[in-house]
C-alpha cells in the first residue's frame, strides 16, 4: 500500500504529462473497443440470420452439398419423419432443441406465361409453422430483420417469391413491389397471351381449371425423379426482399408438400436435409457427436452426413477471418504506441528523477523496491485508462446505437443499422483491458528496470 500511494503521488506531481499518457491509453483502449463491438456486432447478426434460416446443423445426403444441388431426387432422405421423431424423443438431444424440420430444395423454371416471360428459380419447400418458429431464435438479442414466411394458413399453392423473381415475371404491380419498370402502367408488350398449350397440358392444376388469382399466377416446371417434366401452377402471395440481390433474383419458397409433389409425385416423398436449430451455438459439439452415433447405428442403412451452419456458409468463416484480421491489426497497432508513449513517459521520469533514486536507494530501498515503485506507477496509468478508456467507449456505443445510422453491404439490396456491442461480448471488453494493462506493464518494467541498476553515487551527483 506504501508503494501505491508513493507512485499515486509521483503520478500526481507530473499531472499534465500524466494526464497525456491517460489521453493516450484511453483514446487507444476507445479505438479498440468501438471496432470490436462493431466487429462483434456482425459476427452475431450474421450468424443469428444464418441459424435462423438453416439451423445450427443439417442432416443431409453424403455429398450432396457439394455435388446434389441440381438434383434433389438423387439424395433425398428416405423415411425422413421417423428420423425427426426419433430425434425430437432421444434423451440426449430433446434438451438441447428448439426446431426440427425438414426442407426439400430444387431448382426450376418459374413463367408467368400470360406476360411471355420466364426465369430459373431455386425452390425452398418448407414447413411453415416450423420454419417460421426458426425464424424466433435470437439468442444474443440482437436486432432481427427476420420475417414470417406469409405461407402459413395458405393453400398448397401458394408461394413466396424474392423481390428480383417478382420483378423478372412483371409481378410489381399485384405484388406491390416498389422500383419496377413495369409499374405505373407500363407492361410487357406480350401481356394478355395464353398459357402454351403443352405447359397447360402437364399442369394437373390447370387441367383441373383451378381458379385463377389475377395477375399472381405463375407456373413451375421443374424436374421429376425419373427425370420427366412437371408443372405446378401456383399462386403467389409476397413478393420479399431477401437482402442479398443474387439470392432475390432466384429465391422461391413453397409448403414442403407441394414441392415433394413436384419431384416424387405420387412416390414416397423424401427431403434435402433435415435442419436442426439449438437453443444455443454452443451446444453444437454435443449435439453434433450424438447425431453422429444416431446416424451410425439407428439409421445406417443411409449414407447421411451432419453439417454445421458454417460448412453450409463458407462465406461466414471467410467474413470472421477478414474481420479478426483487422481487429488485429488495429490491436497491435494501437498497442504499439501506447507501449512507446508509456515508455516515453516513464523514460522521462527516470531521468528527472535520477537524484531522488539515487536517495532512495541510499537509505536502503533495493534494487526490486525501486523497480516495484515504477511499475506500480504504470499500473496505476494503466487501470486509470482501462476505466476511464471503457466509460467513454460505452458512452460513444450508446450514441451510435440510438442514431439510426445504416450501411449497405456489398453485394445486400437494404441497409443494415450499425451497432456496437460492449455489453453483449464480454469478453471483448476483459480481452481489451487486460491486453492494455500488460502493454502498461511492459512498457513501465523497462524504464524501471534501467533505475534499478544506477549506481547510487552517479546517481547523486547527476545534474
Amino acid at each position: 500500500m506504501n508503494t501505491l500511494s508513493l507512485a499515486l503521488r509521483n503520478l500526481l506531481r507530473n499531472r499534465r504529462r500524466s494526464l497525456t499518457t491517460l489521453l493516450s491509453m484511453t483514446i487507444g483502449l476507445v479505438a479498440i473497443l468501438i471496432f470490436g463491438g462493431y466487429r462483434s456486432n456482425i459476427f452475431y447478426g450474421t450468424e443469428t440470420g444464418l441459424v435462423q434460416g438453416g439451423g445450427h446443423l443439417q442432416i443431409q445426403h453424403q455429398d450432396y452439398f457439394r455435388e446434389g444441388g441440381g438434383d434433389p431426387s438423387a439424395y433425398g432422405i428416405a423415411d425422413y419423419q421417423k428420423m425427426i421423431d426419433t430425434l425430437q424423443h432421444d434423451p440426449v438431444l430433446m434438451p438441447l432443441l428448439t426446431v426440427v424440420t425438414p426442407s426439400l430444395q430444387l431448382g426450376g423454371l418459374a413463367g408467368n406465361f400470360s406476360a411471355g416471360i420466364s426465369r430459373s428459380v431455386v425452390a425452398a419447400g418448407l414447413d411453415v409453422p416450423r420454419y417460421n418458429q426458426m425464424l424466433d431464435w435470437n439468442d444474443y438479442g440482437i436486432i432481427s430483420y427476420a420475417k414470417p414466411l406469409a405461407l402459413l394458413g395458405t393453400g398448397m399453392d401458394s408461394v413466396v417469391v424474392g423481390e428480383g423473381v417478382a420483378r423478372k415475371l412483371a409481378l410489381c404491380d399485384a405484388l406491390k413491389v416498389s422500383n419496377c419498370k413495369t409499374s405505373h402502367g407500363s407492361q410487357p408488350a406480350t401481356q394478355g397471351r395464353a398459357i402454351p398449350g403443352d405447359i397447360a397440358a402437364l399442369s394437373a392444376m390447370e387441367a383441373l381449371d383451378t381458379p385463377k388469382e389475377v395477375g399472381t399466377r405463375i407456373e413451375l416446371l421443374a424436374s421429376t425423379a425419373h427425370g420427366a417434366p412437371n408443372v405446378a401452377s401456383l399462386n403467389v402471395v409476397q413478393a420479399k426482399n431477401m437482402g442479398v440481390k443474387a439470392i432475390d433474383d432466384m429465391y422461391m419458397a413453397m409448403h414442403l408438400s407441394q414441392a415433394q409433389k413436384l419431384i416424387y409425385g405420387s412416390n414416397p416423398p423424401q427431403v434435402t436435409a433435415i435442419m436442426v436449430q439449438l437453443k444455443h451455438t454452443q451446444q453444437i459439439p454435443l449435439a453434433r457427436a450424438r447425431l453422429n452415433a444416431l446416424l451410425q447405428t439407428t439409421f445406417k442403412d443411409q449414407p447421411l452426413e451432419v453439417l454445421d451452419f458454417v460448412q453450409l456458409n463458407p462465406m461466414y468463416p471467410q467474413t470472421m477471418q477478414f474481420m479478426n484480421s483487422m481487429f488485429g491489426f488495429i490491436a497491435i497497432l494501437l498497442g504499439v504506441i501506447v507501449l512507446f508513449t508509456i515508455g516515453n513517459t516513464m523514460s522521462t521520469a527516470v531521468v528527472e528523477r535520477t537524484v531522488e533514486i539515487g536517495t532512495l536507494r541510499a537509505i536502503g530501498l533495493n534494487r526490486a523496491g525501486l523497480r516495484r515503485l515504477f511499475v506500480c506507477e504504470g499500473l496505476l496509468l494503466g487501470v486509470f485508462g482501462s476505466v476511464l478508456g471503457v466509460l467513454v467507449a460505452w458512452i460513444i456505443a450508446t450514441v451510435i446505437n440510438h442514431s439510426g445510422l445504416s450501411w449497405t453491404p456489398p453485394g445486400y439490396s437494404y441497409s443494415y443499422r450499425i451497432l456496437i456491442f460492449l455489453g453483449q461480448d464480454p469478453s471483448l471488453m476483459v480481452g481489451c483491458v487486460l491486453g492494455l494493462i500488460v502493454v502498461t506493464l511492459v512498457s513501465a518494467w523497462l524504464p524501471a528496470n534501467r533505475a534499478s541498476k544506477m549506481v547510487i553515487v552517479d546517481a547523486l551527483r547527476h545534474v
